[in-house]
């Protein structure tokens, strides 16, 4: 690794939160709007943070913490990985661990509305992880690469030749988000709920963790997407942040499903549009072409 990757890694770390921790807050400002409402302002999900990192360290158990910190450095990993241009596919199972770790923390105590939550989140990996390992099947059967180096150089961009695989990865969006109408595990929207699910059992700074955690989670998901177009680049950053508002959307105007419709959506539907695009571009030659 050189000093030009180094300085690359620190500004990556350093702006993705920021830019994820913005993001939020334009959701929020958005689905306020939707529902004939004023909303907080652009900032609020910093000013949050902020209220999470300053109230008193308390835990019911030491398990919690420790899976929070698992589920920040796994995502932060992946995401150096993505910044360094290094192999999706890796990332995508790291990814995967890091989502693991949040089930995990959820199950290492004896809240059952913790449990019911991590069943949900786990739930939720089965629906998601599976087009999101198959997307990069299909982005190297196209490119002959995992290398994420390598899909940046590519000379055409792979929306041409993989639309539906686009949509599928918009299924799995929905559902790495926590967006109706796939929010299992814990609602988006803290309101609607009680009990809060996987983050049952957080709160104070481990709770500012896995927000931040998720900001992280967020521009990764985002950057996958930015790869269906890269040349040039600004048109992929167009593409995934239309890709994030109309999941907004999406939030906003429909209801939550019963877990059985989300796998079924998951494997029928996602799994399903990828599989057929790699058919129809590999096995027919054919491809939208501009």
């Amino acid at each position: 690794m050189n000093g030009s990757d180094i300085l690359m890694a620190l500004a990556a770390l350093a702006l993705a939160p920021l830019i994820g921790g913005i993001l939020r807050g334009l959701d929020r400002i958005l689905t306020a709007r939707m529902q004939g409402r004023i909303g907080p302002p652009l900032w609020q999900p910093f000013y949050d943070f902020i209220k999470l990192c300053a109230k008193s360290k308390k835990a019911s158990h030491r398990g919690p913490v420790v899976w929070a910190w698992a589920y920040l450095v796994l995502t932060v990993t992946a995401w150096l990985l993505f910044v360094l241009r290094q192999d999706l596919l890796i990332l995508l199972f790291i990814l995967a661990f890091a989502g693991a770790s949040l089930a995990l923390g959820a199950f290492s105590v004896r809240s059952p509305y913790a449990h019911f939550g991590a069943y949900r989140e786990l739930l939720q990996m089965l629906a998601y992880e599976p087009i999101l390992l198959l997307a990069a099947v299909a982005i190297f059967l196209k490119t002959g690469s995992f290398m994420v180096g390598d899909v940046l150089g590519f000379e055409q961009p792979l929306l041409i030749s993989l639309p539906l695989t686009l949509v599928a990865v918009l299924i799995a969006l929905g559902i790495k988000m926590r967006k109706s109408p796939f929010d299992i595990a814990a609602s988006e929207h803290a309101h609607q709920e009680l009990v809060r699910g996987v983050y049952t059992e957080y709160s104070g700074p481990t709770l500012a963790l896995i927000e931040l955690t998720h900001w992280y989670e967020l521009v990764l998901v985002l950057g996958i997407i930015s790869l269906f177009w890269v040349i040039p680049l600004w048109v992929g950053i167009i593409i995934a942040l239309s890709c994030y508002f109309l999941e907004i959307l999406i939030d906003n105007i429909t209801a939550r499903l019963r877990w059985s419709w989300m796998l079924t959506v998951g494997w029928s539907l996602g799994v399903g549009l990828i599989l057929l695009n790699i058919v129809i571009v590999e096995f027919f030659g054919l491809g939208l072409r501009l």
